[in-house]
């Protein structure tokens, strides 16, 4: 007789830790589908709500940061997409997301949108 509300608690359990996941992959995977209309509005809410449903988990951050930095293009914001894109590398240097953000800074810095180091560090004086 015991056995059955031990049962039910750990179904309660596995449900509920279940669902947390669940909704972050809901939410992911609409962020995804809203980057790929290209309403990146909706793209930056569901990556809110995937970041608040993902404090436990770690793995997913890189990749949330990843596609905000990437909406930040879309959106011609080049200077906040890079900072975006030097967080991931900062942050999670070994990861799959870290080789991709340096490739596309790599390639804002060959588009013009984002200065080369050593373009950075010259000095141009203000004429008025």
């Amino acid at each position: 007789m015991r056995f059955v509300p031990i049962a039910a608690l750990a179904l309660a359990v596995i449900s509920v830790t279940g669902c947390t996941r669940w909704s972050m992959n809901h939410h992911l995977n609409n962020a995804y589908s809203a980057y790929d209309r290209g309403n990146c509005e909706q793209v930056m809410l569901e990556l809110s709500k995937v970041e608040r449903a993902s404090r436990a988990r770690p793995y997913v951050w890189p990749e949330v940061s990843m596609m905000r930095g990437q909406c930040l293009e879309r959106q011609k914001m080049f200077v906040d997409a890079a900072q975006t894109y030097q967080f991931i590398i900062a942050s999670y240097p070994n990861s799959e997301y870290a080789y991709r953000a340096r490739a596309r800074l790599e390639t804002l810095q060959s588009l013009g949108h984002y200065p080369t180091r050593s373009e950075a560090a010259v000095v141009r004086p203000t004429r008025f």
